[in-house]
């Protein structure tokens, strides 16, 4: 079983939200950071956001900024990616993924992904 665990994709309308909750264990909670990827068809894997689940730091990508937030629920061990105003070209499978803390902004190796959840954004 994943550690990580992935839910809240679906298909929404273009300006429309969708939240991503991703679930993770104490032990990931205290040593990785957690970052939301998303891959769309015919294209590579790519990072939109990462915070780190120690003290709450978050970065997001210039393709996301001020449309995507991530957050964490520390009594949870959740992280959430709250996604507005959404875009047709945000329609991709969402993943998100357990980094070591000792890089940052979630730019070394993952560890362990989730499931995967679609979004799907009609124009």
């Amino acid at each position: 079983q994943s550690p990580l665990v992935e839910s809240g994709g679906g298909l929404v309308q273009a300006g429309g939200s969708l939240r991503l909750s991703c679930a993770a264990s104490k032990f990931v909670f205290d040593y990785f950071d957690i970052g939301w990827f998303r891959q769309a068809p015919g294209k590579a894997r790519v990072g939109v956001a990462c915070i780190r689940c120690s003290d709450g730091t978050t970065y997001h990508s210039d393709s996301v900024k001020d449309r995507f937030t991530i957050s964490r629920d520390i009594a949870k061990n959740t992280v959430y990616l709250q996604m507005d105003n959404l875009e047709p070209d945000d329609t991709a499978v969402y993943y998100c993924g357990a980094v070591p803390d000792t890089y940052s902004y979630c730019s070394g190796p993952v560890s362990s992904w989730g499931q995967g959840t679609q979004v799907t954004v009609a124009a």
